[in-house]
């Protein structure tokens, strides 16, 4: 899928670029409203994340113009102007979605998806209240974690990032996505502390054993597996 994002903030644009890209998601960044249409026409996008506030031309106006062109793909409003007036204003217009900043990276996603209405369900519904990977257990219920029947002892924020790896195994997750999930944030904070909480979690739940489970997949993020490293 293609995303085209308008947008003049750089740390939002370089945030949302990073994060979706992690994704798997082919991005194009504007950062001029002027620029979008011509954009549109050359990228074809499959989705537009839209600014509400831009230089040289509003988003709603970039809205507008997008709708005479009638062309197919899914726009979603991005604004810090978040009062009702304004939702229904971008609704109105031709908008499929809007969001107020500041926002969720993880509902942003979910509402990328809804858009382009993927077919892939992902279901990560706890068997019996636990998360299990090879023998690493974590206990959803009560928040304990063993592995091979030792017990070990986590944080709050070192369980929560152990069970969104656990919560689907083999799958990459970005620091963006980490950070959206674990700490709520939708701009970089410009420090290492998923790195660093990697590095804790590694130090409690692989040291001692002949398999190391979380694996850093380079460029991209992190992943739990109970599968021999090639």
């Amino acid at each position: 899928m293609k995303i085209l994002i308008v947008e003049d903030d750089p740390r939002v644009s370089q945030f949302l670029v990073r994060g979706l890209k992690s994704e798997g998601y082919q991005v194009v960044h504007v950062d001029d409203g002027g620029e979008a249409e011509a954009a549109v026409r050359s990228q074809d996008p499959d989705i537009v994340i839209l600014d509400r506030m831009l230089p040289t031309v509003d988003g709603i106006e970039v809205l507008r113009n997008l709708r005479v062109m009638r062309h197919r793909c899914k726009v979603l409003m991005l604004s810090a102007l978040g009062n009702t007036d304004e939702k229904i204003t971008g609704l109105r217009m031709g908008a499929d979605d809007y969001m107020a900043k500041p926002f969720a990276f993880e509902e942003l996603l979910a509402r990328i998806l809804a858009l382009h209405r993927r077919s892939e369900v992902y279901s990560s519904e706890p068997e019996l209240g636990r998360l299990q990977v090879g023998d690493l257990i974590l206990d959803l219920e009560t928040l304990s974690v063993e592995r091979a029947g030792r017990s070990i002892k986590l944080t709050a924020k070192e369980i929560a990032v152990l069970e969104l790896l656990m919560s689907k195994p083999k799958k990459v997750f970005s620091r963006e996505r980490i950070l959206a999930n674990v700490w709520d944030l939708s701009v970089d904070p410009l420090t290492n502390i998923v790195d660093v909480y990697i590095n804790r979690l590694r130090g409690k739940i692989d040291h001692g054993f002949d398999v190391a489970y979380i694996r850093t997949i380079r460029g991209s993020g992190y992943c739990i597996s109970d599968s021999p490293e090639d």
